[in-house]
């Protein structure tokens, strides 16, 4: 296709079991859903679960949770914020893929997107974004008033992202404002109302997210540059690991200061002290010029939250 920087770059779509045992009429609609890429879903539904597992650890618990078994609360609020972190993740690929179709198109990576390809009509698109995010709106509705609130108030985030690329090398700064929500809205759905260490917590993932996004954002940077696309990974260029180095200090100091705000134990601070590796190692073996290089480190942080979030869980518990 003309007007591609790297030729020869693949498909970010990869059929998975989901796409072999759905009937073929389905299979651009689980696509668009990046269901074959769960990553996504993943580093959107641990700061939900940070959040949730901060307020279950400290003793600012609403009296109705507080009066149920803390396992219980956490199993049925968690299997929630699960349900609705890949639906709403999915409405947030829809709309994004619906508003960068012909960015898309243009870039060797993307350019087999379903909106992008044509494979899927701009209304079917919307329905379908409709569609998911009733679904989001419903498992919303099972918490508090001000949690739902509270999410609400995401949505004008949600919406904007997309153009983000378009207008800032710093789209990444958003994502992380918008992606980390869920710390909030999880701390919110126990206590009922916000403290300074969901902040601190939030505080945290936003810088996090601008460092695994920035490693996420060097696989397209020839590509972007090209069809005038704007990154950190752009931005920061031969800095990029220094600055990686900044963000993931930014992001360790944020979350001992919320576990300490929260009054968690010391199994709190071994985990973080393993994640801390783990980060470490990251930084250290990037090779930000190989795209699968780049590609594997970005899902490794999956691992990162984690551990994080089993050392809240542990460091509650003690």
């Amino acid at each position: 296709m003309a007007g591609f920087a790297k030729t020869e770059s693949a498909s970010d779509i990869h059929e998975n079991w989901a796409h072999r045992m759905a009937p073929a009429a389905l299979r651009p609609y689980l696509t668009l859903i990046r269901v074959d890429r769960p990553i996504g879903t993943w580093l959107l539904l641990i700061p939900c679960w940070w959040g949730l597992t901060l307020a279950l650890a400290g003793p600012g618990r609403t009296p109705e949770i507080a009066a149920a078994p803390e396992w219980a609360a956490g199993l049925v609020f968690g299997a929630l914020f699960a349900v609705g972190s890949f639906v709403m993740r999915g409405a947030g690929c829809v709309w994004n893929d619906i508003r960068d179709r012909e960015l898309d198109a243009r870039v060797a990576r993307t350019a087999d997107r379903p909106i992008a390809s044509g494979e899927v009509g701009l209304k079917s698109g919307y329905l379908y974004m409709v569609l998911l995010s009733l679904v989001g709106l419903l498992v919303l509705l099972q918490f508090n008033r001000f949690t739902v609130a509270l999410a609400i108030a995401s949505l004008p985030l949600i919406a904007l992202y997309p153009l983000m690329k378009r207008v800032t090398y710093w789209p990444q700064a958003w994502l992380g404002i918008t992606f980390n929500w869920g710390a909030l809205v999880g701390y919110a759905a126990v206590a009922g109302t916000l403290a300074y260490p969901a902040l601190a917590l939030y505080a945290a993932g936003i810088v996090w997210t601008l460092g695994y996004d920035t490693i996420y954002a060097h696989q397209d940077k020839e590509d972007d540059a090209l069809v005038g696309i704007k990154s950190t990974a752009l931005k920061l260029a031969g800095d990029s690991k220094r600055w990686l180095y900044g963000f993931y200090i930014l992001t360790l100091v944020g979350l001992g200061a919320a576990g300490w705000l929260a009054g968690l134990a010391w199994p709190f601070y071994v985990a973080l002290a393993a994640a801390t590796l783990q980060l470490r190692w990251q930084i250290e073996t990037i090779d930000f010029d190989d795209p699968a290089n780049c590609l594997a480190k970005f899902k490794s942080n999956k691992w990162f939250g984690l551990l994080v979030l089993l050392g809240v869980v542990l460091g509650g518990a003690v």
